[in-house]
């Protein structure tokens, strides 16, 4: 059995490429479906879509990088070749050695970061409900929710790490000497934003506003935090009155245009709007970046705040590092063992047709009236001479080095010797 990773991530794909393959929560059902009919066999898949990465895991009969290229470039509309370049490709242990490190958050734009965790078990989650996960990936993920917790648990590797939430508020700092004066803006209110009002939160500013399409979720992330609500579609009439926007949502377009920032900053009378785009894709037109008076950033901007912690953590990689080597090397023994499996399935299969046989030999026997006893000597000595068979003719025809050969591993499966 084979296992391989397709994938791209902020390494090695700019975010406006990566926001070309990000899938839609509720869209990823039908692409996993997608991407097993486009190989000519049965695969496995799953796959994972984040703002920093999206990654294909397949295991089949062996790999098909054709296939699995061909089909993630269609569907973000991309050439191969170009798609080719930004993407990284493994196989067999080191497939294992990324999804470990994945789930562990050594992979993560955020070293050592819990989130991306979360998101794993749900994409292994929906590949399961769909039918799309076997064995094989079921305890490649299984084993690396198990190496995960292990080195959560064993080393420091969550110390002292800078979250995209935290860098939001430092980068804010730097624009606004008192965040206590600003009017704060989340657009959302999924996992990211809920990290972010809490940050910002802490740091009392002026007032926080909440939009986001269900109400419900808004409202009660707003009272949490003394916020308040308001409309998405208010957006365009009512940014003027923010001086710092956080957005992060699931939307396949821009939220917020580059004509209503522009409507906002006459407003403002040029005071300064500080905004970060935690989305992919992007919640905020690029073009945006653009204007004086803005302060724009996206996931990939927030790099140099976040990587300003991470060299505390240097020890707990390696030590990181070792617990998902020996988790690597056990799964490797774990799938090499399975290439064995179709052989015994065939020797059950076998074994139980020569029970059957001499069984219904045995019954015709005693219908006829013969003596147990010897029914069931008979039944014996048959599936004896059925279970010998293989063996002693290769004894009879082996020859030189591979004589010997046979009789030792004769020797060792019946004689125990």
């Amino acid at each position: 059995m084979a296992v391989w990773t397709l994938g791209l991530n902020h390494r090695t794909a700019p975010i406006d490429l990566r926001e070309r393959f990000a899938f839609a929560s509720e869209k990823l059902e039908q692409s996993l479906q997608g991407l097993r009919q486009s190989f000519a066999t049965h695969k496995e898949v799953a796959i994972l879509s984040t703002c920093n990465r999206t990654e294909i895991y397949c295991a089949g009969d062996a790999v098909h990088w054709p296939e699995t290229l061909a089909w993630l470039a269609q569907t973000g509309q991309t050439q191969v070749d170009v798609l080719k370049s930004h993407t990284y490709r493994m196989e067999g242990d080191a497939s294992a050695r990324h999804a470990f490190r994945v789930a562990s958050g050594l992979d993560s734009m955020v070293l050592g970061e819990s989130q991306i965790l979360g998101q794993l078990k749900d994409a292994v989650r929906l590949a399961a409900n769909t039918g799309a996960l076997g064995t094989t990936l079921n305890q490649l993920f299984q084993r690396s929710f198990a190496v995960a917790k292990e080195v959560r648990s064993s080393t420091d590797i969550g110390a002292h790490s800078i979250s995209m939430a935290a860098a939001s508020v430092r980068l804010a700092s730097r624009i606004f000497e008192r965040i206590q004066d600003t009017h704060v803006l989340f657009v959302g209110a999924g996992d990211m934003i809920e990290l972010c009002v809490a940050h910002f939160a802490a740091k009392s500013p002026r007032s926080i506003t909440i939009a986001n399409r269900s109400a419900e979720r808004a409202e009660a992330l707003a009272a949490l935090h003394g916020g308040r609500c308001m409309a998405l579609a208010d957006l365009p009439t009512r940014l003027h009155e923010f001086d710092v926007v956080i957005s992060c949502t699931a939307s396949t377009l821009p939220l917020i245009g580059l004509g209503a920032v522009n409507r906002a900053l006459r407003a403002r009378k040029n005071r300064p709007i500080f905004m970060v785009d935690l989305a992919v894709p992007r919640d905020i037109e690029p073009e945006v970046k653009s204007l004086s008076d803005v302060y724009l950033y996206t996931v990939d901007d927030l790099t140099e705040v976040i990587n300003s912690g991470q060299s505390h953590r240097k020890e707990a990689v390696v030590d990181a590092e070792a617990i998902i080597d020996e988790g690597v090397q056990k799964f490797m023994s774990w799938l090499d063992h399975r290439t064995h499996v179709p052989v015994i399935q065939e020797l059950r299969v076998q074994a139980d047709a020569w029970r059957q046989t001499e069984l219904a030999r045995a019954r015709k026997q005693i219908e006829k009236g013969q003596d147990i006893e010897s029914v069931l000597e008979s039944l014996s000595v048959g599936v004896m001479k059925k279970m010998l068979n293989g063996p002693l003719r290769e004894l009879h025809h082996a020859e030189g080095a591979h004589r010997q050969h046979t009789l030792e591993t004769v020797r060792h499966m019946f004689l125990n010797t």
